[in-house]
């Protein structure tokens, strides 16, 4: 999915929030926001690209002008930190609910909300989400196509998106497992980018418990999955894979880019902005499970 209009302040507003977690200077913050200023996307000279794409360029502006390689890796170790103290609470949450796969299920979703999320307090952060948790729906349709596959799934690539969400990824993952006979791999970026998950924050949340972690090879401070940039040993997992599930905004924007896959994705997010409640008719702050089935020769097409 390429950018919309809307996409624009969205990366600005980012971009200001990463400037100021590394700099303190006025100056040196004006300078740097000033390159970022400058890319042809953001001036509205470039829509034939994503939004994951733009903001590995700002990222690579900041890396460059500061010297931190990772600008969020303070927030993303206070992410991890505080999902993993609720996590108990989470896992018993769903275990004893009716339907424990449906409940790790949104729960797995309402964590790519976890930026709005995070609170000083585990306890009052665990409310929340499990508020939140019974506030959504997904579809019975969605729902039932996504049980479906996994039913005829052998192996599962589940491509992971951000710091503290990927502690409920692992919930589900556990879940899956308990109900499916199935192998699982964990895709992480291989260099930060954003909040994303790395290798060090799958070892963190002892994603190895649940699944085989692997990074996904791209060479760029992408938030995201451009197949053709992943590394040869991801490319033949994707393929040899029965079944991708795609976590948050960055994967979906650039996945959906993809017309070779072959193979069912099930995109998993929430509508973040006005952008997804217009691509999907749904609205700002609900599910978004979207099983997509790719053919070799033909657009994404819903299933």
């Amino acid at each position: 999915m390429h950018i919309y209009p809307d996409c624009i302040p969205c990366i600005l507003n980012m971009s200001l929030a990463a400037i100021r977690g590394v700099v303190k200077e006025a100056y040196e913050s004006k300078e740097i926001f000033k390159k970022v200023l400058a890319l042809p996307a953001l001036r509205g000279d470039l829509w034939d690209t994503t939004s994951a794409e733009i903001v590995e360029d700002v990222l690579k502006i900041i890396i460059e002008e500061t010297g931190r390689e990772d600008p969020f890796k303070g927030e993303k170790q206070r992410q991890n930190r505080r999902m993993m103290e609720i996590y108990p609470s989470l896992e018993s949450e769903v275990q004893t609910s009716r339907d424990p796969l449906l409940s790790a299920l949104k729960l797995a979703i309402v964590g790519n909300g976890i930026d709005a999320m995070v609170s000083e307090r585990p306890s009052s952060m665990t409310e929340e989400i499990l508020a939140r948790l019974k506030e959504i729906s997904i579809r019975e349709k969605d729902y039932g196509a996504f049980v479906s596959r996994l039913r005829r799934c052998k192996q599962l690539l589940y491509i992971g998106d951000n710091a503290g969400e990927i502690v409920t990824d692992k919930l589900l993952i556990k879940t899956i497992r308990n109900h499916f006979d199935l192998d699982v791999f964990y895709a992480v970026r291989s260099l930060p980018s954003l909040n994303d998950a790395t290798v060090r924050d799958a070892q963190t949340v002892g994603m190895g418990e649940v699944a085989r972690v692997v990074e996904n090879g791209i060479e760029g401070h992408l938030p995201g999955t451009i197949m053709s940039r992943c590394s040869r040993e991801f490319q033949t997992l994707a393929s040899e894979s029965d079944f991708i599930i795609s976590k948050g905004g960055g994967n979906y924007e650039t996945l959906t880019e993809e017309r070779f896959l072959g193979k069912p994705v099930t995109y998993m997010l929430l509508s973040k902005c006005p952008v997804y409640r217009s691509h999907f008719d749904t609205p700002i702050g609900q599910p978004i499970l979207a099983n997509y089935n790719y053919n070799h020769f033909t657009h994404p097409d819903f299933y």
